[in-house]
């Protein structure tokens, strides 16, 4: 029993040094790493740089994006796309968003509230509180992970101090953010093919609903929140 535990604890010693370490470089390198993924041609250059592994450096670039939030995860996710094509680019971006989100979510549930206080806005704690005691929450965070606009990184953090369950979890967000994950790697694969037409449309259709969920999202936090007051 002693042997498990002792167990146990190294290897959230060990997920907590390895996200220390992502965080360091993420903030370090920032600026870089927020040009770089700016320019498909110029990621997709740098990726298979490193030929055999430049699937795994892509991923852990994925699950960097998700812990440091301020790297757009969009630019990323259409990078995917215009290296690997969109089925292969959904996956491998599907696949890092994922793995970051199972280290933020337990990091978020293990070390509580003093964490989430130190990567999360107190604004955006305000905003999204109401999504930890919501009754009905499998179906409020599939909601909110689907409209485009809303800080989904952000919402990992906040799900970690909810009391859903993590398969739960884990499932719905995969779900929900298949499809906006499936375009953004159709785009930067037409991007790449030089269907210019094809990316553009794409692109209109995606500018337009973010720019809606971004703007309007406060006010469809504040519906969706006094649905679920009543609802208690």
């Amino acid at each position: 029993m002693k042997s498990k535990n002792n167990k146990i604890v190294l290897n959230i010693i060990a997920i907590f040094l390895f996200v220390i370490v992502i965080v360091l470089v993420g903030v370090k390198y920032s600026k870089q790493i927020i040009l770089l993924t700016s320019s498909p041609s110029k990621f997709k250059d740098w990726v298979l740089s490193f030929g055999n592994f430049g699937v795994l450096v892509f991923i852990l670039f994925q699950i960097l994006q998700v812990i440091v939030s301020v790297i757009p995860g969009e630019a990323v996710q259409v990078s995917g796309g215009y290296i690997y094509g969109t089925l292969a680019g959904t996956l491998y971006s599907l696949t890092g968003i994922m793995i970051g989100s199972v280290i933020v979510f337990y990091l978020a549930r293990l070390l509580g509230y003093n964490l989430i206080k130190k990567v999360v806005s107190e604004k955006s704690l305000e905003k999204f509180y109401f999504v930890i005691n919501s009754p009905k929450i499998e179906a409020l965070i599939f909601l909110l992970f689907l409209i485009p606009g809303i800080p989904k990184d952000v919402l990992v953090y906040i799900a970690g101090l909810s009391p859903i369950k993590p398969i739960n979890f884990f499932i719905i967000t995969a779900i929900a953010r298949f499809p906006g994950i499936f375009f953004s790697s159709y785009f930067g694969s037409n991007l790449e093919k030089k269907n210019y037409g094809v990316a553009i449309t794409v692109a209109v259709v995606a500018i337009v609903l973010f720019i809606i969920g971004f703007v309007y999202h406060e006010k469809i936090l504040e519906k969706i929140s006094s649905l679920v007051h009543k609802k208690r």
